[in-house]
């Protein structure tokens, strides 16, 4: 198994286009063609972190935060992100990062975040837009099941939870062949007037190559006739953060402790304190105080993320408590998800989680 292969898997899961434009997930040392000989996954990629992997003989290290997130000017081994990968490349270790990306998938961090705190009824708290497209083509009645159905296998018209989703029309539809042409029907320099059936399905952009091929693949025309229409509509499946809702409410107070409880957490700083029960709840592992106007629109009773400012606490307002769990406590789990993304396609191979303790943060009680 090859770096890319590993690669190539993950990013059909959490496709490369959803990260944002100031992320850096991507491979960020080693070749795509090296052979993998183990994977060690963790949340960050630090000095540590590599000679665990050198230990282990772990040669691809997967990390959800990009230890390559600024541009360097040099690589002198004077801090640890020059250290870290000075070590990395002399041992031929690959690192890959899958950050945003990972964020903004329905399958992702903050699934993974709002499960551990038991959390039912999940939908994203953001849902993305202008991620996806719509395809129009034409097809003779007798080839239409076998079309859609390519092109439903290459991810095309999943709609929420509904799959294999289309309209069909009816029509009329008219060509000339030239000398040159090879038709699957009618005469050369001879118009013709054919019944088809105009199919619609709609994909994310992500999913564009192999939906064409299917396309292509499967449709009896020498020339498939179609356009694509990008849209505006709101994506359901990709975009930040996630809300959900607790079995039964909760007081404000056991809902902290729950919070302690399943994220062994340490400590939490929160808002005031409302003095209502709780039960919708909206998450956004790591940093996700962008994320409040959205929390408070979306009905929530608490609001659980990290790294809010010291001003930023004043615009809960008194209308949604913010609970700031730590960065670190908020993605811990991502290696546990990682781990089991890996597991599930390559179930014979050495997937390993790091057990470096990757936090910057210590805690004084």
């Amino acid at each position: 198994m090859l770096v890319q292969d590993v690669i190539g898997y993950l990013e059909t899961l959490a496709p490369s286009l959803l990260q944002e434009n100031y992320d850096n997930s991507r491979l960020l040392t080693g070749s795509p063609t090296q052979q993998v000989t183990g994977i060690l996954v963790t949340l960050d990629c630090t000095e540590e972190v590599v000679q665990e992997a050198i230990e282990k003989q772990c040669n691809l290290i997967i990390a959800h935060h990009p230890i390559l997130f600024k541009p360097l000017k040099k690589i002198t081994g004077g801090n640890y992100i020059e250290r870290s990968l000075i070590s990395a490349i002399r041992n031929h270790i690959a690192i890959y990062a899958i950050h945003t990306n990972l964020d903004n998938i329905h399958l992702g961090v903050n699934r993974q975040l709002a499960l551990t705190i038991g959390l039912k009824n999940l939908r994203i708290l953001a849902p993305r837009k202008d991620t996806l497209c719509k395809l129009v083509t034409f097809i003779p009645p007798d080839h239409v099941e076998t079309v859609l159905r390519a092109m439903h296998e290459a991810g095309a018209g999943q709609i929420g939870e509904y799959k294999n989703c289309s309209f069909r029309l009816n029509g009329t539809g008219t060509f000339m062949p030239t000398e040159q042409a090879n038709p699957y029907l009618g005469q050369a320099n001879q118009l013709e007037y054919v019944q088809e059936v105009r199919a619609e399905v709609i994909f994310p952009l992500w999913r564009e190559e192999a939906v064409m091929q299917a396309l292509y693949r499967s449709h009896p025309y020498e020339e498939v006739a179609y356009y694509l229409t990008p849209l505006a509509n709101t994506n359901q499946e990709a975009g930040a953060g996630m809300v959900g809702e607790l079995e039964e409410p909760m007081e404000e107070l056991a809902f902290l402790e729950l919070l302690k409880r399943r994220l062994n957490l340490r400590v939490i700083r929160h808002t005031r304190l409302l003095g209502q029960k709780v039960k919708t709840i909206a998450v956004c592992g790591g940093s996700g105080s962008f994320l409040l106007p959205q929390a408070i629109r979306s009905g929530a009773h608490m609001f659980v993320s990290a790294d809010f400012k010291y001003h930023e606490f004043f615009d809960a307002d008194n209308r949604i408590v913010i609970a700031d769990i730590g960065h670190f406590e908020s993605e811990c789990g991502t290696r546990e998800l990682l781990a089991a993304f890996l597991n599930k396609k390559f179930p014979t191979f050495a997937v390993r989680i790091s057990t470096t303790d990757t936090n910057p943060i210590s805690y004084k009680t």
